[in-house]
């Protein structure tokens, strides 16, 4: 058998694969287990190798590139188009193999240890923020039972609830009051983990000079930095900083026929926690643009009094995208523009 292309269908402990030829046609249909799929990927001649992006095939694509394969990473919505008949787990290895080979594939770029570390890192602190909220509503529904209403805002209920459980005059049962208080420790805890956490991310983006260069982009902190090395890493992967503000969702959606453009909202793809991040980064640049006098500040203004203010954070946060691309593509950091009246002298 002279396998050109390899395509594999991952579960959690069988591979269905399907080999291919030089010319496309299926040489070979194999189940295996992951001893014996590691052994036969040791064992055969270096040749492309296509898995759909999941769980899982990260390490095994840095595994097979360890014996000289070429592997390519795809979305599974970018497979599905090619899939024969009924769905089967040889029919969507087939698929994965014929889709690997087409020149306008979409692939998703293999990531190293350091970065799925730091990814890691992310999703744990933010599920203990969501956890956080999550208790943080909690508490404050239970004191509304009893008529007893506190503000939003963490930094709110974290004031309030001391007073309020030692208050024997507002209606509070023992039984409550017993409840409050260890709601009120899981609180303190989790707040404790997300700061130990952020405190780590921090360092390690005061270590790392890509997220330095990040840094000097208004709007982007250490979070924003490590999140976008862990998701693009040098950013070579993408040909413009376009595309990268497609890859995040924060470029329009298109719904064009028959000649006629029409430009939706954005279209919300991809990484939605960087995108959120990005977001609130400009979020916080527009609270403080009322006294920029260069070129971002007065093209900041002009558009905040054309459209909504949740348009013009979007519009930075793809702005600051394309920037971010420009920063670890070329490995310069952020250039401020001159402020107006040096760019008028000049002219």
């Amino acid at each position: 058998m002279d396998i050109k292309t390899l395509g594999i269908d991952i579960g959690k402990s069988t591979f269905h694969l399907v080999g291919c030829d030089g010319h496309g046609h299926p040489v070979l249909r194999q189940k295996l287990t992951r001893e014996k799929l590691m052994r036969f990927i040791a064992n055969l001649p270096p040749c492309l190798i296509g898995m759909e992006s999941c769980p899982g095939s990260q390490h095994l694509a840095r595994r097979f590139g360890e014996h000289g394969h070429t592997v390519k990473l795809m979305a599974a919505q970018f497979v599905k188009p090619y899939v024969k008949g009924n769905k089967s787990d040889f029919l969507d290895a087939e698929a994965i193999a014929e889709a690997v080979t087409r020149p306008t594939m979409r692939f998703v770029p293999l990531k190293t240890l350091a970065q799925r570390d730091t990814q890691a890192l992310h999703r744990v602190r933010q599920g203990l923020v969501a956890q956080r909220t999550m208790l943080v509503n909690q508490i404050r529904a239970f004191l509304l039972e009893y008529g007893i209403p506190v503000a939003k805002g963490i930094s709110r209920i974290g004031t309030a609830l001391p007073g309020l459980l030692e208050d024997a005059e507002n209606g509070l049962t023992d039984r409550m009051r017993a409840l409050l208080c260890e709601l009120r420790e899981a609180l303190i805890g989790l707040d404790e983990r997300i700061k130990r956490l952020s405190s780590e991310i921090e360092r390690e983006a005061r270590n790392d000079p890509a997220c330095e260069r990040l840094m000097t982009i208004p709007g982007v902190g250490p979070l924003t930095a490590t999140a976008l090395i862990a998701a693009i890493g040098d950013g070579k992967a993408f040909r413009s900083g376009r595309e990268l503000a497609a890859f995040l969702g924060l470029v329009p959606r298109q719904y064009s026929t028959g000649g006629k453009p029409k430009l939706l909202g954005i279209s919300k793809r991809g990484n939605t926690y960087v995108r959120t991040l990005l977001i609130h980064g400009a979020r916080a640049v527009l609270r403080h643009s009322a006294g920029r006098t260069d070129r971002l500040g007065e093209w900041v203004c002009g558009l905040q009094g054309r459209r909504h203010a949740n348009v013009v954070a979007v519009a930075l946060a793809a702005k600051n995208a394309r920037i971010a691309w420009a920063v670890l593509t070329k490995g310069i950091p952020y250039q401020a523009p001159a402020p107006v009246e040096e760019v008028s002298a000049a002219a």
